[in-house]
């Protein structure tokens, strides 16, 4: 009984670290197109240069 439960138990975790990986990936790719599309519509600054888009 044991060891199924610690198959059980291993297959659970591998399976919830899989999801978290998962939904990580997606997180990073919109971080990449936000930061994408922010770079390629940053705004002129007034002499002319191209100025940053965030304020850090």
């Amino acid at each position: 009984m044991v060891p199924l439960l610690l198959v059980l138990l291993l297959a659970l975790i591998l399976f919830g670290a899989g999801f978290a990986v998962k939904v990580l990936w997606w997180i990073a790719i919109a971080v990449l197109v936000v930061w994408l599309l922010g770079f390629v519509m940053r705004s002129t600054s007034a002499g002319g240069g191209r100025g940053r888009w965030y304020r850090w």
